[in-house]
């Protein structure tokens, strides 16, 4: 057994006699995952010393279907039990143009309100409500949704539709993330935004069914749903008497949301659960399923939930809790690479929220200098996290691509591998040297240099690994202390991040990136999501570049991709650090459950084998 992996073993060790003493109705390992919009992470119980020639095979691509198909005859109807795994109550903000985590995207993909639909290259299809035309020449695009489509409350699918949520996101009041360099590529979306005029010129109403959009340019993003293209339709006579500062807390968003999907909502208990019934409505037919419940249930109990047959699926399942789970013979492992990576930020500036730019300030940041950056992404053991606890279902991340994206993502990239050494020599030659002897480093200028970290909090092994990361950068010298001192409930960490918190310089979080492979809605210069705030004309051009007319040809667009990659990588204001499989238990009683990215069954074709979940 190598030194590092008996060094982590040891310091996990003396974590969990601490945390048995605290915790002592409970001392046994608790398995925690993060949320993915943001995000993350945490850890399992490692196999006891000297276990490792004896541990289990790393789970693959190859130990996993991504389809379920039980045999059997169905009963008719049933309510489908869903675990959404989540140490926080979720948020419940219930529309595509305010919803900011994954937690309430995972709720909202049984009530769907999504105009397209995507094949297995993310790419969107006319086979959804609505088809897509794009006429490059003319930057134009134009909708066209189908006949006969109706809302949950039986009203019928308009354009009004489709406009809606274009006029609450650009609108002066709007309250979320979504009005960015994209969104203002349509035209007219500016002025309307600063209040110079009273629509969007660039949307036309054609016909009853038909909307046009006019942009200043169109690329290749836009058929992955970017370049401003939004793809899912808002209920306008519902909200369009609503004043968009009102809308987040609307009940029209948090109580009684009307949707298109296969389900509707009927109950909403803030927090906690979700229980839809099928939507009479809905344009594919009737569900087979009666309804669905979604409860929120802690990543400490999660695994025991499955095994005993409480719920027939698990959503947002941590992947440290594979050991609990693998050999349950009532369910089937279903598992995926996940649309996700996992990272370290550096804060280099703030977000001018009136101006909506990202504004670096490098000079003044106390991580403004590169080679510290560097340094401490050298400096973390990544890659023995994800060995010990990980079951090798998540691995060190070389990029901000992740693999799923196989036109883009580009194995042959480096990354910040783990290397010690690399990380104390890159420290001595930039002069961070212990000046005084007490085994820290003090910055160039001879000062004091302490940094703060924010991190999420989940269970007792969420603190196990950031402790571990904090020994990592302990072991070159560098100070490194949790800012509030200590982990941050989910819902807080990302409102101090987004806020610019001046208590933290680093932190770790994490996206679900979505089917749109561009960068610019993370990392542009008008991206509240670029929570590093750092911005330049050189990773503005690479953007543009990445989304221009020239990357209609696959290859420019590739090697524009490649550039920007090196580019993130050198300037390190953002570190990748884990790609990870994401896994979904499904029991035994579901018939018809399909998890692979290329061709999602519907869910109004699930149905169940028996009347309550196997055990």
């Amino acid at each position: 057994m190598n030194k590092k992996l008996i060094a982590l073993l040891a310091l996990l060790l003396t974590l969990m006699l601490v945390l048995a003493a605290c915790n002592s109705d409970d001392d046994s390992a608790k398995p925690a995952d993060e949320p993915d919009k943001t995000e993350e992470d945490a850890v399992k119980e490692d196999p006891e010393e000297g276990a490792e020639e004896d541990a289990e095979q790393p789970a693959s691509d190859d130990l996993f279907p991504v389809v379920l198909d039980n045999e059997g005859e169905a009963i008719e109807g049933g309510t489908l039990q869903v675990a959404l795994v989540n140490d926080s109550p979720f948020q419940g903000i219930f529309a595509y143009v305010l919803y900011e985590d994954a937690y309430d995207d995972e709720i909202m993909q049984f009530a769907s309100n999504s105009l397209f639909d995507t094949d297995g290259d993310f790419l969107l299809t006319d086979t959804g409500i609505a088809s897509l035309t794009v006429d490059g020449d003319n930057n134009k695009a134009t909708i066209k949704i189908r006949e006969g489509v109706k809302w949950s409350d039986g009203e019928p699918l308009k354009v009004e539709d489709l406009i809606q949520p274009y006029l609450i996101i650009g609108h002066p009041d709007y309250a979320g993330v979504r009005y960015d360099s994209d969104f203002q590529n349509i035209v007219g979306a500016v002025e309307y935004h600063d209040g110079k005029a009273d629509t969007i010129s660039g949307l036309k109403k054609v016909d009853e069914t038909t909307l046009e959009i006019s942009f200043n340019k169109v690329s290749p993003a836009i058929y992955s749903g970017g370049d401003g293209l939004w793809g899912y339709a808002e209920p306008s006579h519902i909200l369009k008497d609503i004043p968009v500062a009102e809308l987040l807390e609307h009940d029209a968003i948090r109580k009684n949301p009307v949707t298109l999907g296969a389900f509707k909502f009927e109950k909403i208990v803030p927090g906690e659960s979700v229980q839809f019934v099928r939507n009479e409505h809905y344009w594919k037919g009737q569900s087979k399923l009666d309804g669905v419940i979604v409860k929120t249930v802690p990543s400490s109990s999660a695994a025991k939930a499955i095994e005993t047959g409480e719920y027939d699926m698990a959503l947002s399942f941590p992947t440290s809790a594979y050991e609990n789970i693998k050999d349950l013979e009532n369910i089937t492992l279903l598992g995926r690479q996940e649309l996700y990576y996992s990272y370290l930020g550096f804060k280099l500036g703030k977000y001018d929220y009136d101006a909506s730019l990202a504004i670096t300030n490098e000079a003044e940041a106390k991580m403004g200098d590169k080679v510290l950056r560097q340094a401490m992404g050298y400096a973390l053991d990544v890659e023995q996290v994800n060995e010990v606890f990980y079951f090798d279902l998540r691995e060190r991340a070389n990029s901000l691509i992740p693999p799923v994206f196989k036109s883009f993502y580009d194995g042959s990239l480096e990354g910040y591998n783990y290397d010690a050494e690399k990380a104390i020599k890159l420290l001595d030659d930039a002069g961070y040297k212990d000046t005084d002897g007490d085994g820290l480093r003090e910055n160039p200028k001879g000062e004091k240099l302490s940094i703060k970290l924010a991190a999420m909090a989940g269970d007792e092994t969420q603190e196990q690994v950031i402790s571990y990361y904090l020994q990592n950068w302990g072991e070159v010298g560098l100070d490194v202390q949790l800012a509030t001192g200590r982990l941050i409930e989910f819902n807080t960490f990302y409102d101090k991040v987004q806020a610019d918190d001046p208590e933290i310089d680093v932190f770790m979080g994490a996206w679900g990136t979505g089917t749109n492979p561009s960068p610019a809605g993370l990392y542009s210069k008008t991206a509240v999501y670029n929570f590093s705030r750092y911005s330049s004309d050189a990773l503005e051009g690479l953007l543009t570049d990445i989304d221009s007319k020239d990357a209609l040809d696959p290859k420019f667009r590739s090697d524009k991709f490649r550039e920007w990659q090196e580019y993130m990588a050198d300037v390190s204001a953002v570190i990748p650090l884990q790609f990870r499989y994401e896994l979904r238990p499904i029991n035994n009683r579901v018939k018809n459950y399909d998890f692979g990215h290329e061709t999602e069954i519907d869910p109004y074709e699930i149905e169940l084998l028996a009347d309550t979940p196997v055990k």
